[in-house]
């Protein structure tokens, strides 16, 4: 296998664990619901939690003898404009949830992978190879199986509650776009605590009253330390890392990984039911995803993507 080869096949499996990190979430928001706390305290707590573990990283790193690199302003400002990318599609995904069952929104959620490829081809010019564009369509398919909406009694759908739900999969194919092209050549825990931090604005606009609200003591730290952890820390590293050397198609497809890996979370974790349409529906995700590497799988006679760094 070529070199090239062997370093898409390396990040993509970055992208790959980092969208894997997001299954968390679900069922971690779904156990602070249950518990009493408010959607918009939870949304908060995300990118709080998240800002504190990249702290103390950083603080780590500093003991060490590693100084962090110097940043313009301008430099600050767009990282902390991608902090608040991450936490658009945080904000919007939450509130989805309380307007339209989990099946509907998560289905919502997952139209990032083709709007991910559409991105690429608008800004970037460059037409997405025929791997690229089976495994989109492979992984909308298995998407719509695995999130069980198929198995949804039929009913009128909130109106906001659809419009929130894609508008967090334009913001999540975003993020996964400017991930790639914002602070790059920062050190990952340098450039996720401004990212975080960004992520802080609108997590706290949305929920201004978050300090006074009494959330901390009645524990919602332990939500937040998780949701911190799996929903900003390790997937905004190894996006950091992977997605530089990724067409964003490729980015987005890889980051797929979050539905299955929430699926079986549920599972083991909360016990729900998985129907045979679901199981199905994970099968295929997964297939799309070793669809989208048969380029990098194969002998590199046929073929690697031109822009793949």
């Amino acid at each position: 296998m070529a070199p090239m080869q062997k370093n898409i096949l390396k990040y993509s499996a970055l992208v790959f664990a980092g969208g894997a990190s997001y299954g968390v979430m679900a069922t971690t928001v779904k156990f602070a619901l249950a518990d009493g706390f408010q959607w918009t305290q939870v949304a908060a707590s995300q990118p709080l939690f998240g800002t504190l573990l990249f702290a103390v990283a950083l603080a780590v790193l500093a003991l060490a003898g590693k100084r962090p690199v110097r940043l313009s302003p301008r430099g600050v400002l767009r990282l902390l404009g991608l902090g608040l990318t991450t936490c658009t599609t945080c904000v919007l995904y939450n509130f989805a949830l309380t307007k339209l069952s989990v099946a509907v929104a998560i289905t919502l959620l997952f139209q990032f992978t083709w709007i991910g490829v559409i991105i690429q081809i608008v800004v970037t010019r460059r037409r997405p190879n025929t791997a690229e564009l089976a495994a989109a369509a492979i992984i909308l398919g298995g998407t719509l199986l695995a999130s069980g909406l198929f198995s949804e009694e039929a009913g009128a759908m909130d109106p906001l509650g659809v419009a929130c739900g894609l508008l967090s999969a334009v913001s999540t194919a975003l993020f996964m776009f400017l991930s790639g092209r914002i602070g790059v050549d920062l050190p990952p825990i340098q450039r996720g605590l401004f990212v975080c931090l960004g992520a802080c604005i609108l997590g706290f606009a949305v929920c201004p009253g978050y300090f006074t609200s009494g959330a901390l003591q009645a524990g919602i730290w332990k939500y937040g330390l998780v949701l911190g952890a799996f929903g900003l820390l390790i997937p905004v590293v190894l996006f950091g890392i992977g997605t530089p050397h990724l067409p964003t198609g490729l980015s987005t497809i890889m980051a797929s990984s979050e539905l299955p890996c929430g699926i079986l979370i549920s599972v083991f974790v909360l016990g729900e039911p998985v129907s045979t349409l679901q199981a199905a529906g994970v099968v295929v995700i997964l297939a799309g995803v070793v669809v989208s590497q048969l380029p990098n799988l194969l002998p590199a006679k046929t073929g690697v993507p031109e822009d793949a760094r």
